[in-house]
């Protein structure tokens, strides 16, 4: 089953004390997965869009807020920095925090024992998500919240998302450790679709990133060249050299709807960046995308390019994608604004002793109650059936 969850963006701050009342939520819950199942499940569990908002839910944020990302992340990262002995942090966080990721991987690394060379690993997987959710991936939504999830063992999950101001909706990208960056590299991506955006990330795409690859490790000059060719196709006009092939028929690309090329750099500003990226000779589109100077714009002039120009066209397939509505969780202690009713406090405090205490327990090797939370669960499974 597949499905659509919305992030309207909201405004105002959590009250300080259902903020403390998450804190415990999540501590517990964190707890409880790590000395059950070690740090890398609660890494894994964090690139899951629907477990990443079940637990929003269930510790009493907005089920469908654009802080459901930024609150939950920022109370799971006090919580883990607070007990680092999880073998889990979290570094990252909204606007200037976000920035801030590569010096927090370095105090995290220090923290947690991560080798250096892994260390500059984080920061470079850090670096091309970041990248490739603003750049290759262009979807009208402008990043302004990172967050990367860290493990002893230097594994890692990234929970990112971007804002759409005009339409008033956020979307939140999930990452873990893809085998590639650039092809289909989330976990998943929550939010409200679209149509007709610049999506160089999917398969369908794969023509586009090598042609964009051989255009940048061409002579700026003649890249240019080409790009004003593109924009005069684009503006309705068919340059004869276009009918001049090798083979001799030469075939216009159809300029029916080229709405995700917008806006489109000047040339001027342009060659700037071809010239740097020329410089740096990219072997491929990863090394491309952390070329500082070549973003998001220059990506669309060149995939304009490689339609108008070479007739492979990107695809513009959105690819949001999330598997079911977790709206339900928002039952176990109520919503911040009151929906599907207040957060109970008493029932919020009954549900946290409680965890505590099987954590407790566990830790001086207790597990009975732990084992009784897993056939309960295992009991709930069976009845929803």
């Amino acid at each position: 089953m597949e499905g659509v969850v919305d992030l309207p963006l909201h405004g105002g701050h959590v009250p300080l004390w259902l903020i403390k009342l998450m804190k415990r939520m999540a501590k517990a819950i964190v707890e409880i997965i790590v000395i059950e199942e070690g740090p890398g499940s609660l890494i894994r569990k964090l690139s899951n869009p629907l477990w990443f908002q079940a637990l929003n839910n269930v510790t009493g944020m907005d089920w469908d807020s654009s802080g459901s990302t930024t609150v939950t992340t920022g109370v799971l990262k006090e919580v883990l920095w607070e007990t680092p002995e999880l073998g889990v942090l979290m570094v990252g966080g909204k606007g200037a925090r976000a920035k801030r990721t590569p010096e927090e991987i370095a105090k995290a690394s220090e923290a947690l024992n991560i080798p250096y060379s892994v260390e500059v690993h984080l920061v470079k997987c850090s670096r091309l998500a970041a990248k490739v959710d603003s750049s290759l991936l262009q979807d009208r939504y402008v990043l302004y919240h990172h967050s990367m999830a860290l493990s002893e063992r230097g594994e890692w999950s990234i929970v990112q998302q971007g804002m759409n101001t005009s339409l008033k909706l956020a979307r939140r990208y999930h990452w873990l450790n893809p085998p590639s960056f650039t092809t289909e590299p989330h976990e998943g991506v929550a939010g409200y679709r679209h149509k007709g955006i610049l999506n160089l990330i999917s398969r369908e795409s794969i023509k586009v990133q090598r042609v964009l690859l051989d255009l940048v490790n061409e002579k700026p000059v003649k890249v240019l060249s080409l790009y004003a060719e593109a924009l005069a196709i684009a503006s309705g006009v068919k340059p004869l050299s276009l009918y001049l092939l090798e083979s001799g028929t030469g075939v216009v690309a159809e300029t029916n709807d080229l709405t995700y090329y917008r806006p489109l750099p000047k040339p001027s500003i342009l060659l700037k960046s071809l010239d740097l990226a020329y410089e740096a000779h990219p072997h491929d589109v990863e090394e491309l995308l952390l070329i500082k100077g070549v973003g998001a714009s220059t990506i669309r002039a060149l995939a304009l390019i490689s339609e108008l120009i070479f007739g492979e066209k990107p695809s513009t397939k959105d690819p949001v994608t999330t598997p079911l509505d977790p709206f339900k969780y928002s039952y176990t202690i109520g919503g911040k604004d009151g929906v599907p009713y207040s957060v109970r406090e008493e029932d919020a405090e009954k549900v946290i002793i409680t965890l505590e205490d099987i954590v407790n327990s566990a830790r001086l090797g207790d597990r009975e109650k732990l084992l009784a939370l897993k056939r309960l669960k295992r009991l709930k499974l069976c009845f929803s059936k």
